[in-house]
This record gives structure tokens, sequence and C-alpha cells, in this order.
């Protein structure tokens, strides 16, 4: 019998048990005392200059999808990188694939005109 995995039976259901315990803690415990002034979006003591259902242009979110996307890219690359020798020449196939699929992506943004900021 493979006993490789008991720890994980004990460390489980307490990672499960604490976000719990402390969500159920500060219902019970936490102060309740709510005000107009708390209930406001953008508490600075500065008023908000538009309503928070704002709706925000659609580059918006390319822009945020695309910086995820390269963050992504760099999070393969740099191992890849490092266990380049490694990997032969199957490891520079498939990360030319992946990389080539991200740079169609790219360029696909670049003519509908999602880098451009007005």
């Amino acid at each position: 019998m493979d006993w490789s995995y008991t720890p994980l039976l004990f460390v489980l259901p307490l990672a499960l048990m604490i976000p719990i315990v402390m969500l159920v803690l500060t219902n019970v415990l936490g102060p309740k005392n709510p005000s107009a002034a708390k209930s406001v979006p953008y508490e600075s003591g500065i008023a908000p200059p538009t309503s928070a259902e704002q709706r925000f242009p659609v580059r918006f979110y390319l822009v945020a999808v695309s910086f995820l996307l390269f963050d992504v890219e760099a999070v393969f690359l740099f191992p890849w990188a490092v266990r380049f020798k490694e990997l032969g020449w199957f490891g520079f196939g498939v990360m030319s694939i992946f990389l080539a699929i991200l740079v169609l992506g790219l360029v696909y943004e670049w003519r509908k005109g999602g880098l451009e900021w007005d």
C-alpha cells in the first residue's frame, strides 16, 4: 500500500476548514455598523465622478486579455528556455507551434485595432 498521500488526508480537511471558520467568525464577531458613506464604492473622501455601473469599452477588455495571454506565454517560455537542451527538437517544435498560435492571436488583435488607444 502506498502511504505517500497520507499527509494529504490530514492537510486537505484542515485547508478546507480554516477559510470556512474564518468566514463564520467574521460574520459572527465582526462589527455591524453600516452607514451611507461605507456603502459608496469609492470611499476616499472624494465624490465619485461617475456611477459604479459605468460601462467600459471593449478595447479595455481586449488589452486586459492580451496582457494575461502574454503573461501566460512568459510563464511557459522561461521553463522551456531553461530546459531547452534536454527537450531537444521535440521541445523546439512544440514551442514553435505554441508561439505561432500566439503570434496569430497578436496579429488578429493588431488588425482589429485592439492595441490602439484613442
